[in-house]
């Protein structure tokens, strides 16, 4: 079955269809930038952009960056506050004509790595963040995935994700030493409480793990994840099968 992904980001929208059975992309993924903040009208109306660049008709998995009850969208932390008691699913299906299902974006990300990518056949404990413009996360045990909003806890009076999320080094001008560092002590602070046995990161930096996976220090085995930032879309694609 091939179902449209589409991953709603801080700063873009990406999308291309996927084979459920494999994980594979079936075509070039499609991304549209959103340097402003995006409102739920213009999301949609980018959602099905998408949709018309692959001449979709079909199923549309979406992942959103936020807590998702249902069909409905409970936080936005980095989108526009509007979002916030809508009905995702009703919005993105008028816009695009489609049926759609949404999930939460780092659980989306999550299913992806289980199933087809770093963490496929681990079913010990398995902490998944993404780091992009905020930080999801999600935990995973013996094929459960659970979307949770570890970006948020405080640090220094403020979400850990104004200070170690990727946009936040780029934004503070840190090494990436230093902020590999200071995204070390976060990642403990977790382990502390969590006790993950793997560690999978996500989101664009993880094509880069390279430059600061050495200065973070984990006690629990960490690794990129293996669709790098395309696991959202992966992930939302097989989440509509699963909610479906």
């Amino acid at each position: 079955m091939k179902i449209l992904g589409i991953d709603i980001g801080g700063s873009a929208l990406k999308g291309a269809p996927v084979d459920i059975r494999t994980g594979e992309l079936l075509g070039e993924r499609f991304k549209i930038e959103t340097p402003e903040v995006v409102t739920p009208a213009r999301a949609a109306r980018i959602a099905a952009e998408i949709a018309r660049h692959f001449r979709w008709a079909g199923p549309i998995g979406i992942g959103f960056p936020g807590v998702i009850q249902g069909a409905r969208i409970l936080t936005s932390a980095n989108l526009h506050p509007k979002f916030i008691g809508c009905d995702g699913e009703r919005l993105f299906s008028r816009a695009t004509g489609c049926a759609v299902t949404l999930t939460n974006d780092a659980a989306a990300a999550a299913v992806a790595e289980m199933q087809f990518g770093a963490g496929r056949g681990f079913a010990g404990k398995t902490l998944l963040l993404t780091l992009g413009t905020g930080i999801g996360s999600s935990l995973c045990y013996q094929g459960t995935v659970v979307p949770c909003e570890f970006g948020h806890l405080q640090i220094r009076g403020r979400s850990a994700e104004w200070y170690v999320s990727s946009s936040a080094r780029k934004r503070r001008d840190l090494s990436w030493e230093e902020w590999g560092a200071e995204l070390g002590d976060y990642i403990r602070s977790l382990e502390r409480i969590l006790w993950p046995e793997l560690i999978i990161i996500g989101g664009g930096v993880s094509a880069k793990s390279a430059k600061f996976f050495k200065f973070v220090q984990p006690r629990a085995r960490m690794v990129p994840a293996k669709f790098l930032n395309e696991a959202g879309i992966v992930g939302a694609a097989l989440s509509f099968r699963r909610k479906g």
